[in-house]
């Protein structure tokens, strides 16, 4: 569009060419479109936006109560606001450190959020999303274990992250191993067995679980320690202002995905994959980590302490190549957290439990669905078993504008209940649901 005739001219004959189409010669005669583009005429301003305010009306807003790894939760508008800055939207990685403070220094918080919710001494800045770093859990613990190339996965780990786990797996030359679930949790004993056999570099379970189970991993990291192997745990950082740690239930490495710190559903992304490890590891973790230190005049000052990738060290040496700082996601999780605090953390968790309880109760109650886990432990998710058709309940519901639970088969389903569900949403879906 910039370019006049003259200009175009000027570049056809530098390369030695009569005409744009001799550039296509080619392709083949029969793919090409030869038709008019069906694309709007020109528009002002004002028939733009009315157009687009159109297409806008034609999406529907949705009470949400499916979960499954990707959770309807509140956001300030603090948040969006200070997200929209030019200086944070337009940041990218902090190459020069003496002119990039501001980065630097959030990301150094982000840092510091993540450890203290997770307990770990390092967290990286950072991933794509929370299956990508689970997978680059595995190869951290891999390269860790040395002549050890397999990991362990619960089968309670959400389905998506498996597959994703088993793709990287496969391209890289490690051999993944799935462990059946028992009773809607980790099967300890099965761990065990496959520990034995003395060629596992990992393990790696989550919290709470693809079922929504917050499950007891009372003395896994001893046993897999004692067989000289690495515990990695997939955590929902949210939920880890109430639960127990990754790093008080002695994990060598914690990850997950960050979308539950406030982050939209938005269609699946951007969302902010974590990862978080002991000193000991923090060499084989991917990214960056920012420090603290001070400058010449002794004031406190960012650096970039530790760069793995392939642009700082020699390509064959880099952990990662994909970590490209998912930096205004990091912002956003930190933004993010220190609006909410540590009680405003509790809280949401605390609504999100007593709703999800509240919605489990009433459905066991009216005697058309029974537990699918009966006393496991859960948060703000859960799965009950139905003789009811499910997938004509959650077409009744989406009528009424309700994204209801999701359908796992074999007549179960799974809700998921967040702080923004209130009570008169969640008796609504009872009361559509027992109709």
């Amino acid at each position: 569009m910039p370019h006049t005739e003259a200009d175009i001219r000027v570049m056809l004959d530098k390369i030695g060419v009569e005409k744009i189409d001799d550039l296509y010669a080619d392709v083949p005669q029969e793919v090409i479109f030869r038709q008019d583009y069906d694309i709007p005429s020109a528009m002002s301003e004002i028939e733009l936006r009315r157009h687009f305010e159109a297409l806008g009306a034609k999406n529907r807003e949705l009470t949400v109560f499916a979960g499954g790894g990707v959770y309807d939760h509140y956001s300030p508008s603090t948040v969006a606001h200070l997200l929209g800055r030019s200086e944070f939207y337009t940041a990218y990685t902090p190459y020069q450190p003496e002119i990039s403070q501001g980065t630097l220094t959030y990301i150094f918080e982000y840092q510091s959020i993540i450890s203290e919710l997770t307990g770990m001494e390092a967290t990286n800045a950072s991933m794509y999303d929370g299956a990508t770093a689970t997978a680059e859990a595995m190869f951290m613990m891999v390269a860790s274990a040395r002549k050890k190339n397999r990991v362990l996965l619960s089968g309670t780990l959400h389905d998506h992250v498996i597959r994703v786990v088993e793709t990287y797996a496969k391209f890289h030359g490690v051999e993944v191993t799935v462990v059946p679930e028992k009773d809607g949790v980790s099967d300890f004993e099965a761990v065990c067995a496959e520990m034995e056999k003395g060629d596992v570099a990992g393990v790696i379970v989550p919290t709470p679980n693809k079922y929504g189970i917050v499950e007891d991993f009372t003395g896994w990291a001893d046993a897999i320690h004692a067989a000289k192997g690495y515990l990695a745990i997939n955590a929902d950082p949210s939920a880890l202002a109430v639960l127990r740690t990754p790093a008080e239930w002695g994990a060598d490495v914690a990850c997950g995905d960050g979308q539950t710190l406030g982050m939209p559903m938005s269609f699946g992304g951007p969302y902010l994959g974590f990862i978080s490890c002991g000193k000991g590891m923090l060499r084989k973790m991917p990214g960056r980590v920012v420090g603290a230190t001070k400058d010449a005049d002794g004031k406190r000052a960012f650096v970039l302490t530790l760069q793995a990738r392939e642009q700082h060290i020699r390509r064959e040496k880099a952990t990662s190549n994909i970590c490209s700082n998912q930096s205004l996601m990091a912002l956003y999780a930190t933004i993010y957290v220190a609006l909410m605090g540590k009680e405003g953390m509790v809280e949401l968790n605390r609504l999100a439990c007593d709703g999800a309880h509240y919605l489990y109760n009433r459905l066991v109650e009216s005697g058309k669905f029974e537990a699918a886990f009966p006393g496991k432990p859960f948060l703000k998710e859960f799965v009950v078993k139905t003789s009811m058709d499910v997938k004509a309940l959650n077409e009744r519901l989406l009528k009424e504008g309700i994204m209801g639970g999701l359908d796992l088969g074999n007549g179960m389903i799974e809700f998921a209940v967040t702080e923004k569900r209130t009570k008169e949403e969640i008796d609504q879906l009872i009361t559509l649901m027992l109709a």
